[in-house]
């Protein structure tokens, strides 16, 4: 793969190794201030009521002021902000670095993903966002050791540690990187490089680059909802579960490691012959029915190896889901429009990172931890079965779609 995709995969295992301080937000809140369940849930919902706009900022600075910079931009906010958190004295301020942290959390995201997407071919997507992926539980193995161990001895060292890895990414990117071409007068780049869109919103090949008003992304946007808000789920309860089933919170972490392993391991299977030939609808039902398996496990599970376990089924449920998913979506997009495509999809992770923390909080005080985990693998199992429905029309049912385009609005 081209030079730049392992530069962002490198770079993102370095920025991963930290980024494990977001798991323990509500913990920190509830030790650390005396809070109870309710109001860390909303505290937490405020950062990902952030993250909507960020992640649409990341879109469309990507378009005026360069891939490069806002990048940058996006890794040096979310250090600050972690190290605000940090060092807050009260609730107050932690609720006000949490909102801060979500307006830079997401800019990151569709400049990336778009460098990915323009700088291979459709047939090597899913390849390519696969790697992503790996770096991401490469650097995940170290960051659960690394929770589990500065967790038992002050949370707020967690933020610091995850400031630095932004911070050490950022410096990475910078320098490896190429640098952004010189910007027309309305945000344009006069070099011409693929993906860079306008500040009127056209893509390259002069055409509007309009997301919103493409039915297949609407629908891809709907499920992509409902698997961020799993994901979230397990991001944000799974280490309040522990706590209910009298365990160690902070084991949290070693069950992310036992995540990012699985992950990494399972990366070769994702080159096997007969999983790379199924279609998108039906590799993407089997993620969701694994996902459904392993959510399943939480419910039941009541010692840290029955947790293990359960993270272990569900991890290969979410390596088929994330090496699919973004393929298709960039797939839609047409010429020049991946930044603006891949940025409205991802508002599906904070729209979900807003209610996570809020249903998760709330069914697991008011239902149980068996509950939640339960409820949460019928959803997958939903999505499993309306994958055909959903996938199927956009990809016609082949294994990586032949061109980009999106259907008619």
């Amino acid at each position: 793969m081209p030079r730049t995709v392992w530069m962002l995969v490198v770079a993102r295992a370095i920025n991963r190794l930290g980024a494990f301080s977001l798991p323990f937000l509500t913990v920190l809140i509830g030790t650390g201030f005396g809070a109870g369940t309710t109001t860390a849930g909303l505290v937490s919902a405020g950062f990902g009521l952030a993250t909507i706009p960020s992640r649409v900022a990341g879109g469309r600075l990507a378009g005026r002021i360069g891939r490069r910079r806002t990048i940058v931009l996006g890794l040096v906010g979310c250090a600050l902000a972690q190290l605000g958190i940090a060092a807050a004295g009260s609730l107050a301020a932690v609720a006000v670095f949490a909102v801060l942290l979500g307006l830079s959390f997401e800019l990151y995201e569709p400049p990336s993903q778009a460098l990915i997407a323009d700088a291979v071919g459709p047939a090597d997507r899913v390849r390519a966002y696969g790697a992503l992926n790996a770096a991401l539980a490469v650097g995940g193995t170290g960051s659960g050791l690394i929770a589990a161990g500065l967790g038992r001895w002050d949370l707020r060292w967690l933020f610091v540690v995850d400031a630095l890895t932004c911070l050490a990414c950022a410096l990475t990117l910078r320098l490896a990187l190429p640098a952004d071409g010189p910007r027309g007068p309305r945000g344009v780049p006069d070099d011409g490089h693929d993906g860079h869109d306008g500040a009127d919103g056209n893509g390259d090949g002069g055409g509007p680059v309009r997301p919103w008003r493409d039915r297949g992304l609407w629908a891809m946007f709907a499920s992509g909802t409902a698997f961020a808000l799993v994901s979230m789920h397990i991001v944000m309860a799974l280490p309040l579960t522990l706590g209910h089933r009298g365990l160690e919170p902070a084991d949290a972490g070693l069950l992310f490691t036992a995540s990012a392993v699985t992950v990494v391991a399972a990366q070769p299977a994702l080159r096997l012959r007969r999983l790379a030939a199924l279609p998108d609808p039906a590799a993407m039902a089997l993620g969701y029915a694994l996902l459904a398996a392993g959510l399943a496990g939480y419910a039941a599970a009541r010692t840290l190896p029955a947790f293990l376990a359960a993270t272990a089924v569900l991890s290969v449920g979410e390596v088929l889901v994330l090496g699919r998913v973004l393929g298709v979506v960039a797939g839609l997009a047409p010429p020049g429009g991946t930044d603006r495509y891949l940025a409205a999809y991802g508002i599906s992770w904070g729209v979900a990172t807003v209610a996570a923390p809020v249903t998760a909080t709330q069914l697991l005080e008011r239902a149980g931890a068996g509950a939640l985990w339960a409820g949460t693998a019928v959803l997958c199992l939903v999505l499993a079965a309306a994958q055909p429905l959903v996938v199927g029309p956009l990809t016609g049912g082949l294994p990586v779609r032949p061109g980009a385009g999106a259907p008619a609005a």
